[in-house]
């Protein structure tokens, strides 16, 4: 039924441009000045529309429509890299929230000084993993460093995991002997109850070594759920990709978070740009990325995938 909505809904667009096209076409031949305004708007509307659908059919892979999952870890650079994970973590929920996407938080470790360590956010909305598949990789970042007492220059790293929820379509079984639970109090805000109870839960696969940890709930159950479900969905990715000669990981090429890696600069300092080293596409208003502005990067490499398995 799910799928049978999508695919509805898919038909419902294209019949209703198709018919908006025919009705624009009809005003057109009857050369009224007077209806020259209202065919201007309906032209740029129509023109803007199919730019957006046009958009939507690069995300044809298998999961582009899922919910997606997305971790970040803070690479080389110490506290600079946990600060500059905590600024990532900030770029994709307001990324999110421009599309009105649900995000929510996890897990999140914090940073020995400032920032973050590592999160998971989970990211609900239609192509969420579509569009968010573009930004896995290592980002690396250029600025006069907050922490540097002498106002040096500092280059961070941190590594971006992406990978979509389908653990609902799949069935794995996991044995209880393979699978090491741990308990812990939540780190984070979530009330009395969360903090004084062990609520938090661990699960750590032994035979793979993936680590799933979840913390947001305020009961034990919900987040075992929640972390079995990003288990299962993690060990799916690994079979199904176990074959492909260049992945080394679950979700995506394992990089190291450091020098030669990266898929995309910030520089802050000495001057200001993104760029994004796959596609060359660039901009010179860092703040706006940094607040979530990252489509147009998106854009430039799902065009630069089209024939490509994502």
């Amino acid at each position: 039924m799910r799928e049978l909505t999508q695919l509805r809904d898919q038909v419902t667009v294209w019949l209703s441009l198709s018919k908006r096209l025919e009705d624009a076409l009809l005003l057109a031949e009857m050369e009224d000045e007077d209806l020259a305004v209202e065919l201007a708007q309906e032209s740029a509307q129509l023109t803007y529309e199919i730019g957006r659908l046009e958009f939507q059919t690069l995300l044809s892979s298998e999961y582009d429509r899922e919910d997606a999952y997305l971790a970040i870890h803070a690479g080389a650079g110490g506290t600079e890299a946990q600060d500059w994970a905590q600024m990532l973590q900030r770029m994709f929920i307001r990324w999110a929230e421009t599309h009105a996407f649900r995000v929510s938080i996890l897990d999140e470790s914090a940073g020995d000084e400032a920032g973050l360590k590592s999160c998971l956010l989970a990211i609900e909305g239609a192509y969420a993993y579509g569009r968010l598949r573009s930004e896995r990789g290592v980002h690396r970042l250029v600025r006069i460093s907050p922490y540097d007492s002498s106002s040096r220059r500092h280059t961070s790293f941190a590594k971006v995991e992406v990978w979509p929820e389908i653990s609902e379509d799949i069935e794995i079984e996991i044995d209880d002997k393979d699978l090491r639970v741990d308990r812990f109090r939540a780190s984070g805000a979530g009330g009395q109850h969360v903090q004084k109870n062990e609520t938090a839960v661990r699960l750590t696969h032994l035979p793979t070594g993936i680590v799933v940890s979840c913390q947001n709930q305020r009961s034990l159950t919900q987040n075992m759920n929640t972390a079995m479900s990003i288990l299962k969905t993690q060990l799916y990715e690994l079979e199904r990709r176990k074959q492909e000669e260049e992945l080394a990981a679950v979700k995506g090429e394992d990089v190291d978070a450091g020098w030669g890696s990266q898929i995309r600069s910030y520089v802050l300092h000495p001057y200001k740009m993104v760029k994004d080293h796959r596609t060359n596409a660039e901009t010179g208003n860092t703040q706006a990325v940094l607040d979530g502005r990252l489509d147009d990067f998106m854009e430039a490499y799902l065009r630069s995938r089209v024939g490509e398995t994502a």
